[in-house]
């Protein structure tokens, strides 16, 4: 892995005046920038430059943020950093669910922008440094941590970077209880500041994709008063 002074990170953004913003603040940071004004040209440079992170902007012409989210997702984990001035509660959980690692509003500082890209950074660090160990199999999940594969009942499942690492956390710790901070700690980092709801959201979200029956969890169990729990199966 290359030191942090040299990742790339593309800023997909069309108003000027806060691209030359953002764009300095990572600058000055110590890392590497590339620029597009559309969403279009974001895709292009993605594919170009192959950067490690993306801070995409919401309302852009040619093609809006969502679009470019979307397709993002379909082809890279990097991780994704929406800036937008869509503070709208809606929004926020609509670039969660579409795998954003974040969403930043404005206006904000130089902190507010720093802050989260480092914790993706070093998130994406982390999981790359996991994919490195052995994988896992139960009777009813397997997973190849190398490849990001997933078998649930031997048919495979797309999972999102954020539910993929969600379900590792929990059957790294099989059996065991870990709290909704410790899930917080450990898939979202330490330094995420955002609510605890989100550890809730995507329990829902990995349960429709695992659990036979996401209304009746057998695999994910929540243990009211204390967090969640992956009961590994014996047979």
């Amino acid at each position: 892995m290359a030191s942090e002074q040299q990742k790339k990170i593309l800023v997909v953004k069309d108003n000027e005046d806060i691209r030359t913003v953002v764009t300095t603040r990572l600058n000055r940071a110590g890392y590497d920038t590339i620029i597009a004004a559309d969403g279009m040209d974001g895709l292009r440079r993605f594919y170009g430059d192959r950067p490690d992170l993306v801070v995409l902007d919401i309302a852009m012409p040619v093609m809006d943020g969502w679009q470019v989210l979307e397709r993002l997702r379909k082809v890279s984990d990097a991780p994704v950093l929406i800036l937008t001035a869509a503070t709208q509660e809606r929004d926020k959980l609509r670039g969660l669910r579409s795998g954003a690692d974040d969403y930043i509003t404005k206006p904000f500082s130089g902190e507010e922008l720093l802050a989260p890209v480092e914790v993706a950074l070093r998130r994406a660090s982390s999981s790359e440094e996991e994919a490195e160990s052995t994988g896992y199999s139960d009777p009813e999940i397997t997973i190849d941590f190398q490849k990001y594969e997933v078998l649930v009942r031997s048919e495979s499942v797309s999972l999102s970077p954020t539910e993929f690492r969600l379900l590792a956390a929990l059957i790294r710790n099989a059996n065991q209880v870990l709290s909704q901070d410790q899930l917080l700690d450990q898939v979202w980092g330490r330094e995420y500041v955002g609510s605890l709801e989100v550890v809730r959201l995507y329990v829902g979200y990995l349960r429709r994709k695992v659990e036979r029956n996401h209304e009746a969890p057998a695999l994910i169990e929540t243990v009211r008063g204390f967090g969640y729990r992956y009961c590994r199966p014996t047979s």
